[in-house]
């Protein structure tokens, strides 16, 4: 949860565009599944019941897709 959270302040840098909004669900090392939200003002991030895969969405302007990818390993 400590690398999802801080992957989701690193999204405040200009590097990566201008990021509205972020979410998604992560498996976790564990076994769990870590579903987070991302706006400018806030993080949320909680563990949830298991998906089928991981899934993220990021909203804004001149996203940077290469950066958000590599970011989360995608």
């Amino acid at each position: 949860m400590d690398e999802i959270n801080n992957a989701l302040k690193l999204l405040e840098s200009e590097e990566f565009g201008i990021v509205l909004r972020a979410k998604g669900i992560v498996d976790s090392v564990d076994g769990d599944w870590i579903y987070f939200d991302y706006i400018p003002s806030g993080i949320d991030i909680r563990r949830g019941n298991s998906d089928i895969i991981g899934k993220l969405c990021v909203i804004g302007s001149g996203i940077n897709q290469d950066k958000i990818k590599e970011l989360f390993n995608v």
